[in-house]
């Protein structure tokens, strides 16, 4: 057998406070495909950010083809052959995909302009020669999802990875282009002797795509397996140390009356563009629909018309029958409405904030937790953010722990916990899991299904489609702004929404119809 192209030798990376990886020892071969899964702050993201060089190790060696690694940087892992693409793309929207692939390498002309003809043929070669199809030409602000996820790659390739590293590859991805990618990297293994590290949350695309699987757990790898040899139920248990439920929940009566109601709704977006066109949906009390659509077709501006920060161009919305227009975000939650949003650091938590002052928010000038709305109740605000903290299952060292210093599926626990505590008759869930792990999404989506079954109606949205139908009893599809098509989530399947989701079925129906 070959020697590995990566060792980790007894890697500890400490932290202040913190051990995240403890005592690493993994070989990765050169030609295969290699899923690292674990636990959020399992140490998974430190060690691939040690091979990528942001981290040093406090302890242990890495050896890159059998050569050990002096020096940690990300321009000497580049110049190692290592490239990594971050789970939030790192591209100039204003470039185009040609200037994003060689920013910072462009060939020149004498030394001092840039050689645009050049930069075009290498950019179509590389393409070419890895099968990842883009147009050199096209500004990456109007590109899906899927090509500017190509474009990082091509980025990569084109500093001459022969490591690739891939966070999340899928997070935004329809089925489509999720298979779509599969195929390119198992050729770029298989014909290019490539070697792909992936860090993913999913774990049927663990089985679906990896030749080997390492588990993580509190900065320890305790597993490494031939991929062929685990279930997705056994890796699970591995990552959380116990058995973990991912079976579908049982529907609990019929739904009621209608509490959000979206009729002939046009919202713009940030550039004053049309991003939701002439829309109507309705949820009713005890159900979940859930939004499925690629990222940038106007769901993330619906629903912010809907909770009051986002202007609405035409139509109106209804929260308990009442319409919300004119209506701040503040007097629309008085209404009877809760709200996760999208982006938690921009608009869920205060960072600097302790967990127990982000509990209490929208809860602060209540007279049980303030002396007339000025001065707080400590003893009060401590005694009822105690109850959440423990309820939720918040992994910190105490309410004082600034939220900031949280990990990702930590903090969205603070968010979940303070807006499902308001008891509201609807809540708007957008991302509810985004960056969680296996065992936080578990008890995530339990709480959102308890709150469905005490009679909560809940528009959900998210870019899991696999979360879209465990949790929906219908589904809307959106494309470009317009709705294109509701199901009952038991009576479709997965690939067939994706077509929805791309806008295929409604050209289909237009050149039929």
């Amino acid at each position: 057998m070959q020697d590995p192209i990566v060792q980790f030798r007894h890697i500890s990376m400490q932290f202040p406070g913190v051990l995240a990886n403890d005592d690493v020892c993994l070989e990765i071969q050169k030609g295969e495909i290699f899923s690292l899964v674990g636990e959020n702050g399992a140490g998974k993201s430190t060690l691939m950010n040690v091979l990528y060089g942001i981290h040093t190790p406090t302890g242990g060696s890495l050896f890159m083809k059998g050569h050990e690694v002096r020096h940690f940087s990300p321009k000497n892992a580049i110049d190692l052959g290592v490239g990594m693409v971050h789970q939030h793309f790192m591209l100039v929207p204003s470039f185009t995909v040609a200037q994003n692939i060689v920013l910072s390498k462009e060939p020149r002309k004498a030394g001092i302009f840039c050689d645009k003809k050049k930069i075009r043929k290498q950019v179509e070669d590389l393409s070419r020669e890895f099968g990842l199809q883009v147009d050199p030409d096209a500004v990456v602000s109007e590109i899906s999802v899927g090509l500017q996820q190509r474009v990082e790659i091509l980025k990569t390739l084109y500093r001459g990875a022969e490591i690739l590293i891939l966070d999340e590859p899928t997070a935004v991805l329809t089925p489509q282009e999720t298979n779509e990618l599969f195929d390119i990297l198992r050729k770029m293994v298989r014909q290019k002797g490539m070697t792909v590290i992936l860090i993913t949350h999913k774990l049927g695309e663990v089985i679906a795509v990896s030749d080997r699987v390492g588990v993580m757990r509190q900065g320890k790898l305790i597993s490494v397996e031939e991929t062929k040899n685990v279930t997705e139920h056994s890796l699970a248990a591995k990552m959380v140390g116990r058995t973990v439920l991912h079976d579908p929940f049982e529907k609990k009566g019929e739904p009621g009356k209608a509490c959000i109601r979206v009729e002939n709704l046009s919202v713009l977006d940030n550039r004053g563009l049309p991003a939701v066109k002439n829309l109507s949906l309705e949820v009713r009390a005890g159900e979940v629909v859930g939004i499925a659509a690629v990222e940038g077709n106007g769901q993330s501006e619906l629903l912010e018309a809907i909770t009051g920060m986002r202007g609405i161009q035409n139509g109106n919305v209804y929260v308990m029958d009442s319409s919300i227009l004119g209506r701040t975000p503040g007097q629309i939650r008085a209404m009877g409405l809760a709200h996760v949003p999208e982006d938690r650091l921009a608009t869920g938590i205060s960072k600097e904030g302790t967990i127990s002052e982000n509990l209490i928010m929208g809860k602060h000038r209540r007279k049980e937790y303030t002396f007339f709305g000025i001065q707080v109740k400590k003893k009060s605000v401590r005694s009822y953010t105690k109850k959440l903290f423990d309820r939720f299952d918040i992994r910190a060292a105490n309410l004082d722990t600034p939220v900031g210093s949280l990990s990702g599926g930590n903090m969205q626990k603070v968010v979940i916990a303070r807006e499902f505590s308001f008891d509201t008759p609807v809540l708007v869930i957008s991302q509810p899991t985004r960056g969680v792990d296996i065992g936080a999404i578990e008890f995530i989506h339990q709480r959102i299904m308890d709150k469905r079954d005490q009679g909560c109606a809940i528009l959900l949205c998210s870019a899991d489609l696999d979360e879209v139908f465990r949790l929906s009893d219908r589904i809307v599809t959106l494309y470009e702004g317009e709705i294109t098509g509701i199901f009952q989530a038991d009576s479709i399947t997965k690939e067939e929404i994706g077509y929805y989701m791309t806008g295929a079925r409604r050209e289909e129906e237009k050149t039929h119809g």
